[in-house]
């Protein structure tokens, strides 16, 4: 009676146990972190060749006709999607076939399979980029038994535990005939447990081998089949059983195994490499199908032919599935992204914006801007170039940042923070604080723009020696690059050459603090010296920080906090609300057009025209940086789709002997080759129109004046009278 009362003691202790676990939390699920959904709609500026690359990296399959969801089809103009079904921020969304046809500018239109009408908005499933994983390094992906195939059911409980259904959690016969075997072996090669047992173990005990420990799983796996159903302890075995090892990270549950061993989901899985899995389960490290091939491929075998032999496939599916590869996910196209320059904005924004409410949070579902296409290209276009220009400057220790914003969702689409993308180290895209150069003048002509009634594009500038006193006795003369004086100069021809002088002078003109004050309103979060050597970039800033400004510029000037994370949801797939940053219009539409319009003269002719050539006939805006001394090289620029910034330098602040134009533009032009520009279309706001000028003094002419020059002005700022300063067009002339 003693005995049978500590067994019972016992008995109710474990259920304790187990009843917390499994109507608890099973596990805390690591956060998954997701890049944007990307959404197709007509005019959206995504190329055919982006979204077939979207596609691949997401694990579709190209097929001549989609049958199933997960494959595409593609044209030169048109691409066929059997989208999968996916959580969106914005809710489920259902599988979907959809036809997309593309023109010169992007998507033209997008058309539903099912009835050829067409759709507003069309989404790609976001790219999972990575699980922030918990300290006991288990990495897992929850599949429900509803979405588990049967097939793959069926394999695991003839290869593990045919009696399941019949036994109570344990199996006398199966381990008596385990004992015998081993006996007869002389060594364990033989294991009777059952599925529950193997469950009861994987979540309470240790691997350890001893009677004891034997005696507990037993007990354990009697309890939790009184107290579960089959079904229950299926989906519990299946997201818990151990499947490898993915670097310092445990692989764990079926539907991860199938994102690591083949990068798609597991419904989509075939016949053999679900046999694979259930393979897999004996031995992940003895059968790794990338270590050993032929092993792993007899161990598959085996499981379709006992599924064969129990009548659960036919013949021949079986000769199909022998016959076929392990159709292994490609071992450069990687599961987890290393993006630690952008993770670590993640998590500082994940931390301003929702504090300490996600510390604890299990399963929560994290979205980001990140565009993988991009990152690839930063990636990419770093590597090369970078090696380049340490080959060429003879700088071994040359460094770069880089940061890629998109210009329609104002999202960060690629972060680079070392000329090794993929070190966790100090991150030069974010923490840096280096003088910007010629970087801060667009926002100086775009204060004085912003004024029509005293500035044009046309308007003349001084460009002649000047001399600034700080009122405390010491003087400041700026010169240009170039160490000569012009005279005078129209205002967008000092921008497009990126003239000192004139630029100083302008600067002086509008006031240092209208200068800071557009700088602020345009997303310069830190303090600004006013003092007359702000105007040529005496100002420090990150790639990140440049790349608020310029964003700002070519959205129109309406200023957009760069944001990392556009939602987070919780594990039951239900949005966390958070702070929300908000914009404004921090430059006039008019004076930021003006600017772009400048700023694709500087590719087409001027400080950047290298970039110009480079892509002929396509309208790209930006503009190059140097700080002094050329210790700091930077670029900043835009095209249709994204602006971006560079700056490429020494941690220790010494010479490079770069100019923005040799230096971080060459990596620019490196993104770019990977990731083919889309030209920009430049819409004069309502109150721009085509104006005449005379160049002289930049005052306002009729169009049939002589020797005028045509420019976009604001409406305000051409009110030609009827005279002409230099005299009117004779009538062959206006023929000509």
């Amino acid at each position: 009676m003693i005995g049978v009362a500590i067994v019972l003691a016992w008995g109710i202790r474990l259920d304790s146990q187990i009843a917390a676990k499994f109507e608890g939390q099973r596990w805390h699920l690591p956060a998954q972190v997701f890049s944007r959904s990307l959404a197709l709609y007509p005019e959206a500026p995504v190329s055919h060749a982006q979204v077939v690359a979207e596609l691949k990296l997401l694990g579709y399959r190209k097929v001549s006709n989609p049958r199933q969801v997960g494959e595409f089809s593609a044209s030169s103009d048109k691409i066929d999607v059997w989208r999968r079904p996916f959580q969106h921020p914005r809710g489920w969304q259902e599988q979907q076939r959809f036809m997309l046809h593309f023109d010169s500018f992007g998507v033209s239109q997008v058309q539903r399979h099912s009835d050829g009408r067409n759709l507003a908005v069309a989404y790609i499933e976001p790219v999972l980029l990575d699980r922030m994983v918990t300290q006991d390094r288990e990495d897992r992906v929850f599949v429900s038994g509803s979405q588990i195939p049967q097939t793959l059911i069926d394999a695991l409980l003839l290869i593990e535990d045919r009696n399941f259904y019949d036994h109570h959690g344990v199996n006398p016969v199966a381990i008596v005939r385990a004992a015998m075997v081993n006996l007869k072996a002389g060594r364990a090669v033989q294991g009777g447990s059952t599925i529950t047992q193997q469950l009861a173990k994987n979540f309470f005990l240790s691997s350890e081998r001893s009677l004891w420990r034997k005696a507990r799983e037993a007990y354990m796996a009697l309890i939790i089949d009184f107290r579960y159903s089959k079904e229950a302890i299926l989906e519990a075995y299946l997201n818990e059983v151990y499947m490898g090892q993915d670097g310092a990270r445990g692989v764990h549950g079926m539907g991860l195994a199938a994102q690591f061993y083949f990068g798609r989901p597991l419904a989509e899985l075939t016949l053999p490499q679900q046999a694979l899995l259930v393979a897999l389960i004996k031995g992940p490290s003895y059968y790794n199908p990338w270590r050993f091939e032929e092993r792993a491929a007899q161990r598959r075998d085996l499981v379709l032919r006992v599924l064969l032999e129990q009548e659960n496939i036919n013949t021949e599916q079986y000769k199909l599935a022998v016959n076929q590869p392990l159709q292994l996910r490609d071992r450069k196209r990687r599961v987890r992204q290393q993006l630690p320059s952008f993770f670590a904005l993640v998590r500082g924004e994940l931390k301003q914006r929702y504090g300490n409410r996600l510390a604890n949070a299990t399963g929560i579902k994290v979205y980001t801007t990140l565009d993988p296409l991009a990152q690839q290209a930063a990636e990419k276009a770093v590597k090369s170039e970078m090696t380049n220009l340490i080959k060429r400057s003879g700088k071994s220790k040359l460094q770069v940042g880089m940061v890629v914003s998109d210009r329609y969702q104002g999202g960060v689409a690629a972060m680079v923070g070392d000329t090794q993308p993929g070190f966790k180290g100090f991150n030069r895209a974010m923490d840096i604080r280096r003088p910007i150069g010629s970087l801060v003048k667009p926002f100086v002509y775009a204060t004085a723009l912003s004024k029509p009634a005293d500035y044009n594009l046309v308007t003349p500038l001084k460009d002649e020696p000047i001399t600034l006193a700080n009122g405390q006795g010491q003087t400041w003369q700026p010169k240009n690059v170039d160490k000569q004086f012009r005279g005078r100069v129209p205002l967008q021809e000092a921008l497009v050459g990126s003239l000192n002088v004139p630029t100083v002078n302008l600067g002086m003109a509008v006031g240092l603090p209208s200068v800071a004050a557009t700088l602020e309103q345009s997303g310069w979060q830190e303090s600004i010296s006013r003092y007359p050597s702000m105007l040529l970039g005496a100002v420090n800033g990150s790639p990140l920080m440049a790349t608020q400004l310029f964003h700002t510029l070519a959205d129109s000037g309406r200023y957009r906090p760069l944001t990392s994370v556009t939602a987070v949801l919780d594990s039951e797939d239900r949005l966390i609300e958070a702070d929300k940053r908000r914009g404004s219009q921090a430059i006039n539409p008019e004076a930021a057009y003006l600017v772009q319009h400048a700023l694709t003269q500087v590719v087409e002719r001027g400080t950047a025209k290298s970039l110009g050539a480079q892509f002929p006939g396509v309208v790209l805006a930006g503009k190059t940086g140097t700080s002094n001394d050329n210790r700091d090289s930077w670029y900043a620029g835009f095209d249709q789709r994204n602006v971006a910034s560079v700056w490429v330098g020494l941690d220790d602040n010494g010479k490079t002997g770069l100019y923005g134009s040799s230096g971080a533009l060459s990596v620019y032009r490196a993104f770019l080759k990977q990731r083919a520009p889309m030209s920009l279309r430049l819409i004069p706001p309502q109150d721009i129109v085509q104006g005449y000028f005379d160049p002289s003094t930049g005052m306002a002419q009729n169009a049939d004046c002589l020797d005028v020059v045509a420019s976009p002005a604001l409406r305000d700022s051409w009110q030609p009278g009827k005279e002409c300063s230099r005299g009117a067009k004779s009538w062959w002339q206006k023929l000509f």
